[in-house]
This record gives structure tokens, sequence and C-alpha cells, in this order.
């Protein structure tokens, strides 16, 4: 936010499911306003129109502009105000520099809307939303929550294996987001009932489901069988516990694979720059999104290296009078984007200039992830050029430093 001259009062909402605590600042004077408000659109209206007709030009400011600060930031473009957020990493850094150590909603505000006052260059735009965007934030989360659950599935079931027959968890345990795997769990859940079952019934029920890998499969789960003899105490709850599980995982990749991932990209179909991003080497459709979701068009970031440090990929160099320890990652930025660049940089590894630039930083020394993560900074500087101009990707060779 640059443009701010104009701008009347500075209103702070600290949002929450609660009533919503908010706090005026006039550019010249003391708050004018300090109150809490009901998280509805006529009572938030009413505050919005009652400003507006004192002081003019109204900028609304929250901390969390998705979930919980959605209906704030649209009823206040609604009622004609401008909006902009505040990073909740550069709010509690800015609460510092404020007396007294007690944490209440109506310091966040006067927070919040001091910060934006004083210290605009802290504040991010935000642009109308429109409906695609609207709809992948909440079809990304949704789907994060899920991947997320299909972790936790997968971490328990691996657990129980490793507990009671450690040789099948070597040969079962990294091969479960297979669905032959799952649909072989989801009926055989212990060891003895896979020894009842039998290598070559087992062999014949897979092969539909996995033709290529079904006898090499079966023969690795009973070359594990054979390597334990005695049955650990306890073993006899995996044909209840392991096939339950089974299920629940299967559910989980079938909801993500079939359902989710078909509804986001059609979405990401409709939108513009659709085919900019898809069009990077290990940008795929769940990619895509995220990056659309976090980081839109790219226009409220000045330059790449903003971008960079937003993302948490820009290197942080740690020093003291004469003596530097080097630079390292970040801890902070976005976590989502973070981890989407570097996934996405992992998965780029086929793409012949992606993979010079790796292997130059490993000639130099760099571990796998110091590696992915300067591969990852590196393609930021291509996303953001991408973003800007509206261009496809031009597959080019990196500067090597």
């Amino acid at each position: 936010m640059d443009d701010i001259d104009d701008v009347g009062v500075f209103l702070g909402l600290d949002v929450g499911k609660a009533p919503i605590t908010g706090t005026g600042c006039p550019r010249l004077a003391r708050r004018s306003f300090d109150k809490q408000l009901p998280n509805s659109e006529p009572k938030l209206r009413a505050v919005f129109d009652k400003l507006k007709a004192k002081f003019g030009t109204v900028l609304v400011i929250v901390d969390q502009p998705a979930s919980i600060g959605a209906l704030p930031l649209t009823v206040a473009r609604d009622a004609g105000c401008e909006v902009a957020y505040l990073p909740g990493l550069a709010m509690r850094r800015i609460a510092d520099l404020y007396p007294g150590e007690a944490k209440t909603d109506a310091k966040d505000a006067a927070v919040i809307a001091d910060a934006a006052r004083t210290m605009p260059h802290t504040l991010r735009s935000l642009e109308l939303t429109d409906e695609i965007t609207a709809e992948l934030t909440v079809l990304t989360g949704f789907d994060q929550d899920l991947a997320a659950e299909a972790t936790r599935t997968s971490n328990r079931i691996r657990g129980l294996l490793a507990q009671f027959h450690p040789s099948l968890e070597r040969v079962l345990g990294p091969r479960l987001d297979h669905p032959a795997v799952t649909w072989l769990l989801e009926r055989y859940g212990s060891p003895a009932s896979l020894r009842k079952a039998g290598r070559r019934k087992l062999v014949e029920v897979i092969r539909p489901r996995a033709p290529r890998m079904a006898q090499r499969l079966i023969d690795d789960v009973f070359d594990a069988l054979d390597e334990q003899s005695v049955v650990v105490p306890g073993t006899g709850t995996l044909d209840l516990v392991i096939p339950s599980l089974a299920r629940s995982l299967a559910a989980v990749h079938e909801q993500r694979q079939e359902a989710l991932e078909a509804q986001i990209g059609q979405l990401l179909q409709a939108h513009p720059l659709s085919a900019v991003l898809t069009s990077i080497p290990g940008v795929a459709v769940r990619t895509a999104a995220v990056v659309l979701v976090t980081v839109g068009d790219g226009t409220c970031f000045p330059t790449a290296a903003h971008l960079a440090s937003y993302a948490g990929l820009a290197p942080t160099t740690k020093s003291s009078e004469t003596s530097i320890h080097g630079e390292h990652a970040p801890r902070g930025g976005n976590r989502q984007l973070k981890r989407t660049m570097f996934l996405s940089a992992f998965a780029a590894l086929h793409d012949p200039a992606s993979r010079i630039y790796y292997d130059h930083c490993r000639t130099r020394g760099k571990t796998h992830t110091q590696a992915l993560l300067r591969l990852a900074r590196q393609r930021i500087n291509v996303l953001f050029a991408m973003l800007r101009d509206g261009t496809l990707y031009e597959p080019r060779t990196p500067r090597l430093a």
C-alpha cells in the first residue's frame, strides 16, 4: 500500500468467531473508534458508513484476510472502503514495540491500525478476489487437510506393522500410496491372514490392480513373513485395526485423486493464468492452484526478491562484527508456498535447466535439501517474470555463479 495520502481513518480489525474488535486511527488525531462489533453484515456496514461520513476514505486492515476475515473484507469493499492486509509475522514483531506484555484483542486491533498509519510499507494490498480464486482457496485448503489425514493414517499403519512385524512394514510401508497395497490390507490385515490366503491366491487377486508389480510384491511379502517366526503379543488385533485404517486411507486417496483433483483442475483451467503456471516444469494442477491462491497475479510484489522473501526462500546472513555464519534459509515466510515451491523444484529435476542448476549446487558442496532450496529460489525469479509479463515458460540455461 503506497498511496495512503487520501485515507481519512485507519480501521484495524482483530477478527474472530466472537465479536470483532475494531480500532480507528485518524491520520492526525488520536483514536476515534475503539469497540467490539458483532461479526455480521448490518453492524459492520453501519460502522463503515459512519466512519466514511465522518472521515471520508476508510482503510480497513486485517491480519487474517481469509477464513474468519472474509466477511468483514467483503462488507468493507461493498461499502466503498479500501482494504489491506498486515501479515501476522509483521504484526507480532510490531506489537513487541508497544509497551505492556498483555495480548488482547483491543491491543491487536490498535497495533494493526497504528502500524497501517505509521508504517504503510508493512501492508499488503488485497485485490478483489474473483470467484475462481475464492473457490480454489477453499478446495486447496480441503485438499491439504486430506493430505494431512492420509499422512496420519499411513503413519499409524506403519507404526502398527513396525511394532508387530518390522519385516512386513519394510515391504508394505513405502508402498501404502499404491491402491493395490491398501486393497490388500483391507482384506488381509495381519501376517496370519496373509499366510492363510497363500502366495498364488494373493498374486491372482492383486494382478488386476497392479499388473507389473503383483508377483514381485507378493514374493517380497512372503519373504518378509518368513523372516519372523515368533508372534508378538497383540498381533491378533491387526485383523481388526489394519483393515479399518486401510479403508480410511483408500477413501482419502480416492477423494483427493478423483474428486478434488478434477474440480481443482476445472477451476484452474478457467483462470487466465492457468497456462502460464502449468507451463513451468514441475508445476501441475495442485501446485499451480496453491501458487495462484497464495501469490495471485504477483502484482503485489515489487520484485522477485520480495516474492522470495514472502515464500521464505530468501537466504539470510547471520553475522556479528567479523564473525559470519553464512547464509541460511529463513524460518519465516508463507509455509504453504515454501513447501509447494520446494516440492515443485524436486519434481522439476527432470528438466535439463533445473538439473544443471541442481548439479552445480551439489558440486559446490551443498546437500540435497540445500540444493533444492536454491533451485526453488531460482525458480521464484522465473515465476515472477512469467507472472509479470504473462508469458509461458521458455527453457534457458541458468546462470551459474
